[in-house]
């Protein structure tokens, strides 16, 4: 039986929350896996995160922030890449995953979301100038990344999104050298997936792959995902 935490603050109005189970139900039945999917409130990720977390054998922040705990989430994400644990974000997970490796990894410590906080001295986050809010886009992928192994092509369709924020390209060559790499950038350059060298699994995307699951479609990242929960 797979563990799988879904970090985050559940909401049943949330699109996303009510297609996170549905996707990895999907992508475990085509795997022939067992899974069991908890959920795990940001606020119980302030203190004890490593106890709290021990037991997964994978992690997922989700999407709909701000979370009531944003030091929780990034707790969260900062015990996947320590301990080389399978992990995804999508959207707002995206959003705290590049924070989470800019304080950590980078050093900025004083990077921050733009939507938590507009007048941040560091705006790692900030508004995308195109937002992939509901609408179809193309993504190019980089040809020698963990993603465009997954997808099995460089080139990419993706209709399922509604994220508004993303890296601020300011940033972007500090989180490269530091070993965070952006492999799928849209039309217009933007960043929109990116992967951190040498982990297991450890991506994160500007769009929302469990949304396939409302047309039963299962994502190649959501199986990725699980089958690296498999690997030796």
């Amino acid at each position: 039986m797979i563990r799988i935490g879904l970090i985050g603050d559940y909401d049943p109005e949330v699109k996303a929350h009510v297609a996170i189970p549905l996707a990895i139900e999907l992508a475990a039945n085509e795997l022939g896996l067992q899974t069991n999917v908890e959920w795990i409130a940001t606020p119980s990720l302030d203190n004890d995160c490593e106890r709290r977390l021990a037991n997964y054998q994978a992690l997922w922040t989700v999407p709909a922030s701000p979370y009531a705990s944003m030091q929780g989430a990034i707790n969260g994400i900062r015990f996947a890449r320590e301990n080389r644990i399978p992990f995804l974000g999508t959207c707002g997970g995206f959003q705290h995953m590049i924070i989470e490796f800019a304080r950590n990894v980078v050093g900025l410590s004083e990077a921050e979301h733009g939507e938590d906080n507009p007048s941040a001295s560091v705006m790692l986050v900030a508004p995308l100038t195109c937002s992939v809010s509901e609408k179809t886009h193309t993504f190019r992928l980089h040809l020698s990344s963990k993603v465009a192994a997954i997808y099995g092509t460089d080139e990419v369709t993706e209709q399922y999104g509604i994220c508004n924020y993303g890296l601020n390209p300011e940033f972007a060559s500090l989180l490269e050298e530091a070993g965070l790499s952006i492999v799928g950038v849209d039309e217009n350059g933007e960043t929109r997936i990116m992967e951190l060298n040498g982990h297991p699994f450890f991506i994160g995307t500007l769009f929302q792959p469990e949304r396939s699951a409302f047309k039963q479609i299962v994502h190649p990242l959501i199986k990725a995902f699980l089958q690296a929960t498999t690997a030796e």
